[in-house]
């Protein structure tokens, strides 16, 4: 186990105001503490924020090219410790190495070299009839990332942040805060300047609040639960101070009648138990034509039995019981095991068999409640209007997916749905596509252009 010391704030590492408060760091994999990190208390929030504020007259006068620079080089230094990025990853995440070399650090490198090459072409003044318009930086942001995607959600914040001049203040989930102090030493590295970039380790009801309500914050960018994104607004409301949410989502994926049914349901299934269904934007809804959804059913249970062995644990116990707790919440509201169970499948571990219901009503609790496990819910629909009004009927809308044969005919359907996001024939991952949710799941957009935009205000010179 490692104790690591300091809080990086000011471009370099310096003790946290407590130095006895510490954050344990447990494997989710094997139940050991691997680390100890130190736990920000208000006052070190308060130290970070201040650097930042004192660096940003700086940063945002720095040509966008320099910016960009930084950018480009944070993006190598990334790709130079992909490895060691991974393997922390599943250390304190539990992510498969695979999974964790792909995606967890393969992601976010793409994400930052497209931040780079924004903030080199992207056009911060123009002319509007007789006005010329700015778009200049809202000023010091505060980041709240969560643990799934524990890198990903750093990268998506921050670099968007730096290549609009803002300067950032991050206070990471405190299940996964070592990759996160990666990314602090990363930016070192990249010679971005001190104060542009902090970083505070710390608990959420503590640090994260004291970032949220701090007067000289401008901006508080969060992705998380409905519920603490409703608390962040209401803190952040009272400052009159903008907000990016990125919330919960309990997504749709609706198979047509004329679609391949076995490819469907294959790469649904797959897209639940990746990262241990532990992906806002899960498709934990399959919607089925009733002609054909005996035969799903059965296509479901058995790609889900394949990943018995192949998923990694989800991130903690107390997510091991949340999970557990749902699926034991549908047996109770008569919906069908087809596979899985709130069962232990393993002696040791934060584990959760993947689980498939069948015979789902949409009124039932584990059809409208974000589950955030390896859990599917298969529901079937009578004809489109039914299966559009079952997709549109949740307090969410933060992605989706459609299958036809007929490529119009799921494009069709898809603008129909209340959703940010909708892969039609399972569309690959654009890391410059806006994510971002309708609804219940979020105010805002993440990455590409439409991410960038989030952290960027207009001030109009009228001739």
């Amino acid at each position: 186990m490692k104790t690591h010391d300091g809080l990086y704030i000011d471009g370099a590492w310096r003790p946290a105001g407590h130095p006895d408060d510490v954050i344990e760091v447990v494997n989710p994999a094997d139940e050991q503490v691997i680390a100890r990190v130190p736990a920000a208390g208000a006052a070190d929030v308060d130290t970070a924020v201040r650097a930042a504020r004192a660096a940003l007259p700086g940063w945002a006068a720095t040509p966008p090219a320099e910016r960009a620079a930084r950018l480009s080089a944070l993006r190598d230094v990334l790709a130079a410790r992909k490895d060691e990025i991974a393997e922390t990853v599943t250390a304190e995440l539990g992510a498969p190495l695979a999974f964790s070399q792909a995606v967890h650090a393969g992601v976010p490198i793409a994400v930052a070299g497209s931040y780079a090459e924004l903030a080199a072409s992207r056009t911060f003044e123009e002319k509007v009839g007789n006005s010329t318009v700015l778009h200049e930086p809202v000023g010091v942001v505060g980041a709240i990332t969560p643990w799934n995607y524990p890198l990903h959600q750093i990268v998506a914040k921050v670099a968007p942040a730096l290549a609009a001049g803002c300067t950032v203040v991050l206070k990471p989930a405190e299940d996964t805060p070592l990759t996160a102090r990666m990314f602090a030493e990363a930016v070192h590295e990249a010679g971005v300047p001190a104060g542009v970039f902090n970083l505070v380790t710390g608990l959420g009801p503590v640090a994260g609040q004291a970032l949220a309500e701090h007067p000289d914050v401008d901006l508080v960018s969060f992705t998380g639960s409905t519920a603490v994104g409703r608390r962040i607004g209401a803190l952040a409301g009272g400052a009159v101070k903008r907000v990016a949410l990125e919330l919960g989502g309990k997504s749709a994926n609706v198979i047509l009648p004329s679609a391949d049914l076995a490819r469907a349901v294959n790469v649904g299934v797959a897209n639940v138990m990746n990262n241990s269904g532990q992906t806002c934007s899960a498709w934990t809804r399959m919607l089925v034509h009733r002609d054909r959804y005996a035969q799903a059913v059965e296509l479901a249970g058995a790609a889900a039995a394949k990943y018995g062995d192949r998923i990694g644990p989800v991130v903690s116990a107390r997510q091991r019981d949340r999970v557990r707790g749902y699926i034991e919440k549908g047996v109770a509201e008569g919906a069908r095991l087809v596979v899985g169970g709130p069962e232990a499948p393993r002696d040791k571990g934060y584990f959760v068999s993947p689980t498939v219901f069948a015979d789902v009503t949409p009124e039932m609790t584990i059809a409208q409640e974000e589950i955030f496990g390896p859990v599917l819910c298969v529901l079937p629909y009578t004809d489109e209007e039914d299966a559009l009004r079952i997709a549109n009927g949740t307090v969410y809308g933060l992605a989706g997916a459609v299958w036809a044969a007929d490529e119009a005919e799921a494009v069709a359907f898809a603008r129909r749905m209340e959703t940010g996001q909708v892969d039609i024939n399972g569309g690959r991952f654009n890391p410059l596509a806006p994510f971002g949710g309708y609804k219940q799941s979020g105010v805002g957009r993440e990455l590409g252009s439409h991410g960038l935009d989030e952290y960027l205000q207009t001030k109009s010179f009228q001739f």
